[in-house]
């Protein structure tokens, strides 16, 4: 069960029930705060729900360069939204409001390491994107892809059922993706899965993840 941190009763708390789920983005939004509800989408889409996500103009053109899709931009907030997420504290959001602070520093020239560096930090978590954590994230990218590439020389294996369920109940709990990245690098050290078996258990995760794990694939 997907639960996120309400400002409310100041607690994780599960998400509104329902079919559906409307994810509205308050206007300010920076980078940061659209890939937070990018995985959110994700994370809930994967849980079985239909997400529309919502923004007012976001103030950056190039989202989709961070792999955020499925924005849909309004003039105006939805007055009923069941998630909103900020780019800063909102008290005045009587509803379940995610403060993302927005990020700080120059972000890599590769958006995809950006986007790294900003779901390897908690999201409640001040980010500045030029210290030397934020900066290793370009070369932790790299390194991801180049193993996803080399295991798709070996032959075919079922992903592992055990670090994909341990990666995605991270992510459930409050949009870990901290705790989901040290599983895939656990993963990715452990002699006793198979080479495919990596391979599709990094493909699976990496649809929640959004990094491009993949596109390194024939370069090996």
């Amino acid at each position: 069960m997907l639960r996120l941190y309400d400002h409310r009763t100041g607690r994780a708390e599960p998400l509104p029930g329902g079919r559906g789920l409307r994810v509205q983005v308050l206007p300010g939004a920076g980078h940061r705060t659209l890939v937070v509800a990018d995985l959110l989408r994700r994370v809930a889409h994967r849980a079985g729900r239909h997400v529309r996500l919502v923004s007012t103009p976001p103030g950056v053109d190039d989202y989709a360069d961070y792999s955020v899709a499925s924005l849909e931009v309004l003039d105006e907030p939805l007055p009923d939204a069941d998630v909103y997420v900020s780019a800063s504290a909102r008290a005045d959001v009587d509803a379940l409001c995610l403060s993302v602070p927005a990020e700080t520093g120059a972000a890599p020239p590769d958006a995809a390491a950006a986007r790294l560096a900003m779901l390897q930090v908690p999201y409640r978590e001040p980010l500045d994107l030029s210290d030397a954590r934020s900066l290793s994230a370009s070369e932790r990218l790299d390194g991801l892809r180049a193993k996803v590439a080399g295991w798709a020389t070996s032959p075919g294996r079922p992903m592992s059922r055990e670090y994909a369920a341990e990666a995605e109940s991270a992510l459930a709990d409050d949009l870990g993706g901290a705790g989901a990245l040290a599983v895939l690098d656990r993963l990715a050290a452990d002699p006793d899965v198979p080479p495919g078996a990596k391979l599709e258990t990094f493909v699976h995760l990496d649809m929640l993840l959004g990094l491009g794990l993949v596109s390194a694939i024939g370069t090996a």
